[in-house]
């Protein structure tokens, strides 16, 4: 596992501003205080003014090959998959409609082939659901981790760009 500012990027500490995974509006969610009770859910506070500059940066990261990558990546499996599910899905709905006889043909007992075929939707849902996570597990969370490190390093090093400008300025 990669190392950022000398611990495993996994550790981090809850509500470390280092994460780049902190997320100040998901804070105090189903968590205790410390005497048992829940904590109180952190108000949203107001976005911070994004300078020009920060703005460069996503820009730049967005324009990026990594970026560019991971987005492929999402777009060979989600437009196959939603194409694939969309045509199932309507197949199902129009051959109900315009074929209630081939439907309503049993195949074992009283399951018929509109009730197999139900559930093939549910199935599929399911086998979707778990296909998606596990390509975006393996092709795509880590290059997106490593754009977010990579931003969260930029705009660090330029807001300390910008103090110290601050401190010289104000030492004049």
């Amino acid at each position: 596992m990669e190392k950022h500012d000398g611990r495993d990027a996994g550790q981090a500490r809850t509500g470390d501003l280092k994460d780049p995974w902190y997320d100040a509006l998901a804070s105090g969610w189903g968590e205790l205080d410390g005497t048992g009770a829940p904590a109180p859910v952190v108000p949203p506070q107001a976005a911070p003014d994004r300078s020009a500059s920060a703005a460069d940066i996503y820009l730049e990261v967005q324009h990026s090959a990594a970026f560019q990558e991971v987005r492929g990546r999402y777009r060979r499996f989600v437009v196959p998959a939603v194409a694939v599910f969309f045509t199932w899905y309507v197949a199902y709905v129009v051959t109900a409609t315009t074929a209630p006889g081939l439907m309503a043909r049993p195949v074992t007992g009283s399951v018929n082939v509109a009730m197999l075929a139900g559930l093939g939707q549910f199935l599929t849902t399911f086998l979707l659901t778990w296909a998606y996570a596990r390509h975006a597990r393996l092709r795509r969370d880590r290059p997106a981790l490593d754009l977010r490190w990579a931003v969260f390093e930029q705009k660090r090093e330029q807001d300390q760009r910008r103090e110290q400008e601050r401190a010289r300025g104000s030492e004049r």
